[in-house]
């Protein structure tokens, strides 16, 4: 049996790349579909090209979200990320020394907009979420996973 808070491959948190077209509305289309169908938006963040924008999100329901993407014509990408929960901002250097330390490059970051038990986490894409996620929890750190961040 796995340790609380080590990240398994049967239960990884899963971050959407939803692509739209860079128009008025298309963010507010995007979680309001979410929101009338009872999922909640647990992580976001938004990059914003002249044409498209890429809405990276993470969601406390992913089958539920899968289909509506589907459903509702918005394409999208899935990938694994680290989701690691934080006391504070200060953790943030030991979270990133614990990476360098394993020598894993972090692509991109994000903080999680809504935590169970009010505390902060992260959401980290990085290139090895395996050993990312070994090295964090030998320096103390909780990965979490998709059950933890579920509401």
């Amino acid at each position: 049996m796995d340790a609380p808070g080590t990240v398994t491959a049967t239960d990884p948190v899963i971050q959407f790349s939803v692509f739209a077209e860079n128009r008025v509305g298309r963010l507010h289309d995007l979680t309001a579909l979410l929101k009338e169908n009872l999922v909640h938006v647990m992580a976001m963040t938004v990059l914003d090209t002249t044409d498209s924008a890429i809405i990276r999100i993470i969601v406390d329901d992913v089958e539920k979200a899968r289909e509506l993407l589907v459903n509702n014509d918005f394409p999208y990408t899935e990938c694994e990320v680290l989701a690691v929960e934080i006391n504070d901002e200060s953790e943030l250097r030991g979270v990133l020394a614990a990476l360098l330390e394993a020598e894993i490059n972090v692509h991109y970051l994000y903080s999680f907009i809504k935590r169970p038990k009010g505390k902060s986490a992260l959401a980290i894409n990085a290139e090895d979420a395996d050993i990312g996620a070994q090295s964090l929890n030998r320096r103390g750190y909780r990965v979490l996973t998709r059950r933890d961040i579920s509401r």
